[in-house]
């Protein structure tokens, strides 16, 4: 029983100079500025994994060059809508609901199209392309 209970001291101690050397490790005394911090780098974290997401994703159907120049092609428009849509889809049920229900249209309609909306999808493609070799 006496080891029990020197072993939990011992890591309660531990504990509180883990939490001291998190507390020493703030890049600024002020908290406004670790916020912004903390911030900038998880919105860049967040870039960089959705990049590589999406080149990995790419690189089923293109080589990494054609699948680095589609993501790079595309226009502000295209991505500003993108992230509209997934935060409509993040926000709410109802929001997550509309916006999958509209995907599995748009996915049912390609289908029904079959060889026409694949030649129209791969000419745009091609000019997202395009674009961003430019």
């Amino acid at each position: 029983m006496g080891i029990l209970r020197k072993s939990l001291k011992k890591l309660n101690r531990t504990q509180k100079s883990a939490v001291q050397a998190a507390d020493d490790v703030r890049p600024s005394p002020n908290p406004a500025t670790n916020l912004l911090l903390a911030d900038l780098a998880l919105r860049g974290g967040g870039q960089l994994l959705r990049h590589a997401v999406e080149r990995g994703l790419l690189g089923k159907s293109y080589t990494p060059e054609k699948a680095k120049s589609l993501i790079k092609g595309r226009s502000m428009g295209q991505t500003l809508i993108g992230t509209a849509i997934a935060r409509i889809a993040t926000r709410s049920v109802p929001g997550a609901l509309i916006v999958g229900g509209g995907l599995l249209a748009k996915t049912l309609y390609d289908r029904k199209q079959g060889a026409a909306a694949a030649s129209s999808g791969e000419q745009a493609v091609e000019k997202q392309v395009k674009r961003g070799r430019s």
